[in-house]
């Protein structure tokens, strides 16, 4: 839980510079420490490595570019051809290679003896697909025939053509295991379908419609008197094998114009988007338009043009780039599209946004892949690159260290003396192989080092769910604010988005098109009380970011991206702040839905900035306020009990408002013993007199009125202090007086503050007049202030006090970021239904009470301490917070909602520290609890 500074709004353009400049140098300095070590393993190298004597179409690697400690892949294996090869295809222990002659040929892998060479199509082999399972392999060519065939006997099942005319050459063809139905792109812009099971579609081998006997109006049409042009003829026709079955395709499975160029490209995912159910088959085409399309797939119906349904567009990617996506590649809700000129698009399919342009190559990339958590590419121009990702699972790294999170080129080579035009990937007994395919009639096998994580033992086995998904979101490195970690956020808000979906809800993801943000997942879980106008409505807020985990100063035990149990507690970032509470809540859900016993309905609105300021949560949800629908109740889990011991529940916290200050000479920056004079007025000067003129005596803030609207001390809350006492003096410093306690702890929860942060000047380090100077201030609000009103009257007087100095500088104050503090009702139906569930499930950190009064007096009992007792109080301490949660206070105006706020971790954890922790028995409690409250609301 914590607020750091937004985006800006209009704000001084010498500080973007500033900072723009310092990023630079970072930059620059990273690059000159790779480079340098590059220099150096080659100085090392380039006199005793003696390239070995390969066959002269495929020479040895050559290292382009090799970022320490990646290499360039050894050439393991090359296999001759007599003619190009245009298309690759891999199998569990064979290379499928189609040709510019039309052949298909097969490789054994480990042996490389060749199996099989067959003549397949009258020309060009455009494209191969193996099915999921290996037991289907397709092909397409520049001939219209679409060819099925078995892949350990090459056998020919299937002949599959369309009765289209101007078709031209199928470029691409894909296979839906779940419709058993073949899909293929061609240059006439369409894409066509057949299911190879419907028996109506299958026709004889001599069908008149078929390609070789069908008149063609174009090709065979001649003028009166005259001739129609012989059919080519070629004796390689003639070894085409004779198919089993054939089939016609319906004129109208055909979705003409599907791309506004030829399809180039085509492949089939599985639950790649939120559009979709997480195990349905999607089809992704790139064009020669510069467009990718995703389809939805299935529908048998005939549409008012006539034409089947069997594809519905459901997103189209890349209007704006009228550069053809030539190949593509898919790694859960990301996808890579490789485009001329050596560009790689990667899209998130989730939110239909562009997150990186990759600039690999110089010529057209071919060909993509995603192996062992890098994506590797190849180009017309013979390159081949490997460039690092944020792929997560199996491959992912086992150290945050090890991995830049900027899509680096970590090795490129020259892999071929031709275009490469295919690739494939595979293991095969333990090797890493990645296989490229050239117009130079080579395939070159490429052995890997192995750089994958040490195998990791599996504890799914016998694991709680709830712990296993919890391993699984640490995992994702979501640190929303360093932009290098954007595709992490996103990563980790599809698996969010799918783990919500395979346990029942109703997910979508949210965000503002306008501004690229993180997306919000929102998820319902609908309860079984009818009518649905009965139940209540409960939103339950979480945010799935977290702050940077520091490797390098050696304090955290374990790499902070792996959930270790160490004596009772889990350690990872965030597994406190707020991924374990949101598994928590999650699966208390779960729980009611599997007892039947959820009346209420449950809405997950969990964002990916809260530990950033919450940049672009209000406009998105004010964007989808119909979507998320009229809520009762606002709960959220987001901070810890006072101390170990004794559970808490949170009823206010202070807001923020963060601001820059800026004064700006007109001046360049001048040398102080050239320049220097009492008639310069210096920015640095200007602002340091700004900035004291902010607090007096007693850290008191100078601001007109600032004081005036803070609530006063009840009766109420001050026994809530006295409460608290009871139980801190027990751990407070000898000779700590409890007056003391108490007058510092509200001091941090309900008293306002202001603090100067940081400043920044411009130009180097020296005896310089700095033309610019900033600095960073924070002001902490409480219960009674408004946001808007502060942050008026903080400009009013620095404007005023800055006229006061009759400088000739300019001053400029920008907002970074605002968030309203908040206070509940303790006393309302949410906070006594969380104190209920809290006593029953904790009940033994309670004393009874037996008398039943109301007050939360202290009872001293033995147990575990080193000092052999434990104070019991006779329910949860309520207790406010000095930090600031941006969307808790929005929410409930937003919504007319109370909101309440849970703490499920304790003091110890170290949220935002190093070795972050959650004890296990809080998740669980924690869970119990969540599962009493969304039941009784």
């Amino acid at each position: 839980m914590a607020v750091g500074l937004g985006e800006r709004m209009s704000g001084c353009q010498r500080c973007k510079e500033i900072e723009d400049e310092e990023a630079k140098k970072k930059e620059e300095i990273q690059r000159l420490e790779v480079s340098g070590a590059h220099r150096a393993n080659n100085d090392q190298s380039k006199d005793s490595i003696v390239p070995p004597a390969m066959p002269p179409a495929t020479t040895a690697p050559s290292p382009i570019l090799e970022v320490p400690p990646h290499t360039t892949p050894q050439l393991h294996h090359n296999l001759q051809h007599d003619s190009s090869v245009l298309a690759l295809v891999v199998g569990n222990d064979s290379i499928y290679a189609g040709t510019q002659n039309g052949e298909i040929v097969v490789w054994l892998l480990g042996t490389f003896q060749k199996v099989h060479h067959i003549q397949a199509h009258k020309r060009s082999v455009m494209c191969l697909f193996l099915s999921d399972d290996g037991s289907l392999l397709f092909s397409s060519a520049s001939d219209p025939i679409v060819n099925v065939w078995c892949p350990r006997s090459m056998t020919r099942l299937y002949e599959i053509y369309s009765t289209n005319d101007s078709f031209g050459d199928i470029f691409s063809v894909t296979y839906s295991s779940q419709h058993e139905t073949v899909y293929y792109g061609a240059q006439n812009t369409s894409i066509q379908w057949v299911n190879l099971k419907d028996t109506s579609r299958r026709v004889s081998h001599d069908s008149p419609n078929h390609p070789d006997r069908r008149n063609h109006r174009f090709f065979d049409s001649r003028a009166v008197g005259g001739t129609s042009t012989p059919r080519p003829t070629d004796e390689r026709y003639d070894l085409i094998p004779r198919s089993q079955n054939m089939l016609e395709t319906d004129k109208r499975a055909n979705k003409m114009f599907a791309h506004y160029g030829y399809i180039y490209c085509m492949l089939m995912a599985k639950g790649a988007t939120a559009y979709t159910e997480p195990e349905e088959d999607v089809l992704i085409s790139g064009g020669g338009d510069g467009t990718i399309k995703v389809w939805k797939l299935g529908g048998r119906e005939i549409g008012p043009d006539g034409y089947e349904n069997g594809i519905e567009e459901i997103m189209v990617l890349g209007e704006e780039d009228a550069k053809s996506v030539m190949s593509l590649a898919v790694d859960g809700s990301f996808l890579y599209s490789g485009k001329l000129d050596g560009v790689i698009e990667l899209w998130d399919l989730d939110t239909k946004q562009k997150l990186r342009v990759i600039k690999a190559h110089k010529g057209d990339v071919m060909a993509l892949q995603m192996g062992w958590g890098y994506l590797w590419s190849a180009s017309r121009t013979g390159t081949a690159c490997k460039h690092n990702t944020v792929h997560y699972g199996e491959y992912q790294r086992d150290s945050s260290r090890n991995v830049s999170q900027k899509y680096q080129c970590l090795t490129r080579w020259k892999a071929h003396n031709g275009k490469v035009l295919s690739s494939a990937v595979t293991t095969h007994d333990g090797n890493q192989l990645y296989i490229t395919g050239a117009n130079d009639n080579n395939i070159a096998i490429w052995m890997l080092k192995n750089e994958a994580a040490a195998e990791q033992p599996s504890h799914e086995e016998h694991e709680d769910m709830m712990i296993t998904s919890l391993r699984e979101f640490v995992s994702f490195k979501t640190i929303s604010s360093r932009p290098e970690y954007a595709e992490d956020c996103r990563r980790g808000a599809s698996f969010l988005r799918s783990l919500f979906k395979k346990l029942g809800g109703d997910v979508e993801m949210l965000s503002d098109e306008e501004a690229l943000h993180h997306p919000v997942v929102l998820a319902k879980f609908s309860g079984k009380l009818q009518p649905a106008e009965k139940r209540k409505r409960l939103l339950f807020y979480g945010h799935y970011d977290v702050v940077p985990a520091d490797t390098k100063n050696g304090k955290w035990s374990n790499d902070p991206f792996q959930l270790v149990g160490t004596n009772g507690y889990l350690y990872g970032r965030g597994v406190s702040d707020n991924k374990g509470p949101i598994m928590a809540a999650l699966y208390a859900v779960t729980d009611l839905m599997q007892a039947k016993s959820l009346d209420s309905d449950i809405v997950f609105l969990i964002e990916g900035q809260e530990e950033s300021g919450s940049r672009g949560f209000k406009e998105t949800v004010r964007k989808y306020k119909n979507c998320i629908g009229n809520i009762d109740y606002i709960l959220l889990a987001n901070s810890y009990w006072l101390n170990d011991d004794t559970p808490c529940l949170t009823y206010g916290l202070r807001g923020v408002m963060h601001a820059t200050v800026c004064v700006e000479s007109k001046n360049p920056d001048l040398h102080s013993g050239v320049d220097g004079s009492y008639m310069v007025n210096e920015p640095l000067s200007d602002l340091m007199l700004l900035l004291s003129k902010l607090k007096g005596p007693r850290n008191r803030i100078m601001l007109p009125g600032f004081y005036d609207g803070i609530l006063p001390l009840t009766a109420e809350e001050e026994a809530r202090y006295d409460d608290i006492l009871s139980v801190l003096m027990e751990q407070a410093q000898e000779g700590v007086s409890a007056e003391t306690l108490k007058t510092n702890i509200m001091a941090r929860w309900r008293e306002p503050n202001l603090t100067h942060h940081k400043v920044k000047v411009s130009g180097p380090d020296g005896s310089l007049i700095s033309s610019h100077a900033n600095a960073k201030i924070s002001v902490r609000l409480v219960p009674g202030q408004e946001v808007e009103e502060v942050t008026s009257s903080l400009t009013s007087f620095l404007e005023d006090e800055f006229k006061n100095l009759q400088s000739d500088n300019k001053l400029s104050i920008q907002i970074d970021n605002q968030a309203e503090p908040w206070l509940g009702d303790p006393c309302n139906y949410i906070f006594r239904t969380l104190e209920e569930a809290l006593v029953q499930v904790w009940a033994p950190l309670f004393s009874n009470n037996a008398s039943g009064d109301n007050s939360n007096g202290v009872n001293t009992t033995n147990g575990d301490h080193e000092n052999g007792c434990v104070s019991k109080v006779r329910k949860p301490l309520y207790i406010r917070e000095g930090g600031s949660i941006p969307a808790i206070r929005f929410l409930e105006k937003e919504f007319n909602a109370p909101a309440a706020h849970l703490p499920c971790g304790q003091s110890s954890d170290s949220a935002h520290l190093d070795n972050e922790r959650l004890r296990v028995v809080n998740l669980l409690k924690s869970r119990e609890i969540f599962t009493y409250v969304f039941k009784k609301l």
